[in-house]
């Protein structure tokens, strides 16, 4: 049961704040709690229907989809189903960025402009408005509440974006401290940085933590490294999002704070797309996003099988995201989750196509191929793998005490096993591999085409 202070604040100043702002996210979060449990083909309908109203909202006030349905003869109010989406072109960051104004609708009011980091090339700038914004804070607001964590209770977040940390003038902090919100940048990891989160968190006392997995594992395995304990303060949940979770991060996670780890998906431009219920699955959002899984070619791919992960959110109406390419690889689920949510599940994420490396004969696989090959050696405290071309893979690592002597031989063996005897394998050891500049962190970057 909530306490008071999280009640008065899910259940007053919440909804106040957001009146203010005049967005409709206590009553879109109502709506999803609703839906989530609706027979799938009333769920269906809802989703035709708002497919048909964006692209009908698309053609009367975009200029850049008013041209295009112009062009192939497409009319948006003649959609009957999610498969009409298939007669549309994909929309692609290169698109974006040639197309930024044309994408605003001519009735746009109070757009507010966004960027993606541009880790992997230029950033991304596009524009969101208000009732995007309300749909995707009511999705991931009902996705913590399947936790047993609502708004108000108390939250840290370990985040590395400018855009939030910018933010951060005297309001701000106000009305953090009111809704017992502490943010936390992931930009540096030192271990002197990490003591001070550790000891942050266990002041705080925080109900869920949320931000970059590779930043909680990191946190988490200095707290173990220095005999800290984390698994006493009361934290019943931690959200993890915006990069690939793997495994191990989510073992090492659990056991030292104590409590499961619930994965999310999503991204600035894509909005949130998926959330992990406690049952294990990863529900779509199914009410404002449609996902399809596409091939190289750009077929849409059946559920089970992996590819790009293109979206559709229902909500962007002033600056659509039709068809989108996020760049992410992914499976549909088959099954419906256990829980009894209707809602659609994505099985998998498998991560950014840059996260794929080529071997010397054109072997695609995942970068887990390598990453074992160095995670499992003593003595490494933190590596990342760069694949430059076909012929040559650099392998930054930061080394302890008891790395072996033989081990730059065994990490250019192993490589060489999977990549190619022809391939040249560089070790570079390093005092720190450092985060991208959103703060984000990666163990493989590959340079070549997947």
């Amino acid at each position: 049961m909530a306490d008071l202070r999280t009640s008065l604040v899910s259940h007053v100043v919440f909804p106040l704040q957001e009146r203010l702002k005049k967005h409709t996210t206590v009553a879109d979060r109502q709506a999803l709690e609703a839906s989530q449990w609706w027979p799938h083909e009333r769920l269906q309908q809802l989703r035709v229907d708002r497919l048909c109203s964006l692209l009908v909202q698309a053609g009367a006030h975009v200029p850049y989809y008013r041209a295009l349905f112009a062009r192939i003869g497409f009319d948006p109010a003649a959609v009957t189903s999610l498969d009409d989406l298939q007669k549309l072109p994909f929309l692609d960051k290169p698109l974006i960025r040639a197309n930024t104004d044309a994408l605003k609708a001519d009735n746009a009011r109070g757009l507010a402009r966004f960027n993606t980091g541009g880790s992997s090339g230029a950033p991304l700038i596009f524009y969101i408005g208000r009732e995007r914004v309300s749909r995707d804070v009511a999705a991931k607001w009902r996705a913590t509440r399947w936790w047993g964590v609502d708004i108000g209770d108390p939250e840290v977040v370990l985040w590395g974006s400018p855009i939030e940390l910018g933010a951060q003038d005297r309001v701000r902090r106000m009305r953090d401290a009111l809704m017992r919100t502490s943010l936390l940048p992931a930009f540096e990891m030192s271990d002197a940085k990490v003591g001070q989160f550790i000891d942050h968190i266990r002041r705080a006392r925080p109900r869920m933590l949320f931000g970059y997995p590779s930043a909680f594992a990191h946190i988490a395995s200095y707290a173990r490294r220095t005999g800290r304990s984390l698994d006493d303060v009361g934290i019943k949940v931690v959200f993890v999002t915006s990069e690939r979770l793997y495994d191990h991060q989510r073992e090492l996670i659990e056991q030292t704070f104590g409590c499961p780890v619930a994965n999310g998906y999503g991204g600035r431009d894509a909005g949130f797309i998926a959330h992990q219920c406690p049952a294990g699955a990863m529900h779509i959002t199914a009410e404002d996003i449609v996902l399809e899984i596409i091939d190289r070619e750009g077929r849409v791919l059946p559920p089970g099988e992996s590819g790009e992960i293109v979206v559709t959110h229902l909500a962007t109406g002033e600056f659509p995201f039709v068809r989108y390419r996020t760049g992410d690889v992914g499976v549909l689920g088959a099954q419906p989750c256990t829980c009894g949510r209707t809602l659609p599940v994505l099985s998998e994420v498998q991560g950014r196509s840059t996260d794929f490396i080529v071997a010397k004969d054109g072997t695609v696989m995942h970068g887990l191929a390598l990453i074992y090959i160095v995670r499992d050696m003593p003595g490494v405290a933190g590596f990342r793998i760069e694949q430059e071309s076909l012929d040559l893979t650099r392998v930054k690592v930061v080394s302890e005490a008891d790395f072996p002597a033989d081990g730059d031989a065994r990490i250019r063996d192993g490589m060489k096993a999977r990549l190619g005897a022809s391939v040249e394998v560089e070790v570079e050891h390093v005092a720190q591999i450092e985060a991208e500049g959103s703060g984000k962190f990666r163990y493989v970057v590959s340079r070549v085409q997947a």
